[in-house]
């Protein structure tokens, strides 16, 4: 176990390189299964996900070797279908290894996926496409027992435009006969990502980015190297750094039309936005803007993994922001948390009212969730005195190193290990 320990009221200035992104490396590490085959992936993030990842397809078989941000994996020697459930309760990023499974093996067993305990994130969706190109399910003491004697292209309509669910519907379509079509598919950059994987390892996928994604099934994938885009919300939370410390950052290796809903919002908090090619710049004004109205949305619309960031953004603003969360149901429970900081947040139902106060108040806090983890992080950066920050193992999930780049901008911030082991990596 670890825990951070943040000295507050330093402003924040410099400039960061911003690491290859979590939602992207996830789905594409347990993408190469499939091709059998060696995989090259650069620009890898260094996080408890990620690690946990190469952990399951190490006890599967594959070979997999990280070195730097270079990840290397040999799929060929895959000898089983059975995934360890002690490592698929670790993380929900776990679910993506259903497609490639059955494209591989035509059989998996994989209990129901881990990850932060935000509101329900049921599975129904995978489970419907899964049944849609023919796999049977049986579901038993938690389990699930997936087989296909073949996949047979067709056309998915998503209820939701899930990520998981479309990423999913992509990965088990590769090597299926026929054409696949997935209607009303999330528009995310990271699945733009996977298909650029996919295609370089000889798929022949198209429209990702848009609302349907066409899949021609391919019989055989070759060996493939790629590199991961950008962390948008690593960006984001390093911005939110910044801005709630009223200080000064250029973030490089950043797409800004990844992170223009969010720069949007900086910008009505008074910030000071300029974006280059491959870089963001801010600078926050001395006293942060209340924001009217954040409502998260799917992609292009506002992340709901940069809300609980907001949180704490708009707990010292001038002023009353309203915040609506439409995607998952418990990402306010981090309120409790922050009001031991002396945050005034009213919650009713899915909607937060923040009211901007004069200044935090260090305080000893637990991190419920990944995202939540972080907005306690700013928040310490902002308060007045010391803030410890518990349960970093959930921030570790998500963030590369967060206190290293944090020093680099000049914060204080350092982790103490309780223990012998530390499970940042």
């Amino acid at each position: 176990m670890s825990k951070f320990h943040i000295t507050g009221g330093i402003k924040l200035s410099g400039e960061i390189v911003v690491s290859g992104a979590k939602n992207a490396v996830l789905p594409i590490l347990a993408a190469t299964i499939m091709n059998g085959n060696i995989n090259i992936i650069k620009d890898c993030p260094d996080l408890k996900d990620v690690r946990t990842m190469l952990e399951i397809l190490d006890a599967i078989g594959c070979r997999t070797d990280f070195k730097g941000n270079v990840i290397v994996i040999d799929s060929k020697p895959l000898n089983t279908y059975i995934i360890p459930e002690n490592l698929v309760s670790e993380m929900r990023s776990s679910v993506f290894l259903l497609g490639p499974m059955l494209s591989r093996c035509g059989r998996v067993v994989l209990s129901y996926p881990g990850g932060c305990e935000i509101g329900p994130r049921p599975i129904d969706l995978h489970i419907k496409v899964l049944k849609s190109l023919g796999v049977s399910i049986q579901e038993s003491h938690g389990l699930l027992e997936c087989r296909t004697e073949r996949l047979k292209g067709c056309d998915i309509q998503l209820d939701f435009p899930s990520v998981g669910a479309t990423e999913n519907a992509m990965l088990v379509s590769v090597l299926a006969e026929g054409t696949t079509i997935i209607r009303n598919a999330a528009k995310e950059p990271e699945i733009v990502d996977l298909q650029n994987f996919l295609n370089k390892m000889g798929a022949k996928i198209s429209g990702a980015g848009t609302s349907e994604i066409y899949i021609e099934g391919r019989k055989k994938l070759t060996e493939v190297e790629h590199s991961i885009i950008p962390d948008r919300i690593f960006a984001g939370t390093i911005l939110a750094a910044a801005a709630i410390t009223g200080g000064e950052v250029f973030l490089k290796n950043v797409i800004p039309e990844h992170v223009r809903i969010v720069l949007s919002k900086f910008s009505e908090s008074g910030c000071t936005i300029k974006e280059e090619n491959n870089g963001v710049y801010l600078k926050a004004p001395e006293r942060l803007k209340s924001i009217e109205m954040i409502k998260t949305l799917p992609y292009p619309g506002f992340p709901t993994d940069m809300q609980s960031q907001f949180l704490s953004l708009m707990s010292v603003a001038e002023g009353t922001s309203i915040i609506t969360e439409t995607i998952f149901e418990n990402r306010f429970k981090i309120v409790d948390e922050l009001a031991k900081m002396g945050c005034k947040i009213k919650v009713d139902g899915r909607i937060a009212i923040v009211s901007g106060v004069d200044y935090l108040t260090g305080a000893r806090v637990f991190a419920k969730d990944l995202r939540g983890g972080a907005a306690l992080v700013l928040a310490g950066l902002a308060a007045k005195g010391e803030t410890v920050v518990e349960n970093v193992c959930h921030i570790d999930r998500g963030y590369d190193k967060l206190e290293v780049c944090i020093n680099e901008l000049g914060g204080r911030i350092s982790r103490e290990v309780i223990g012998t082991k530390d499970e940042s990596h």
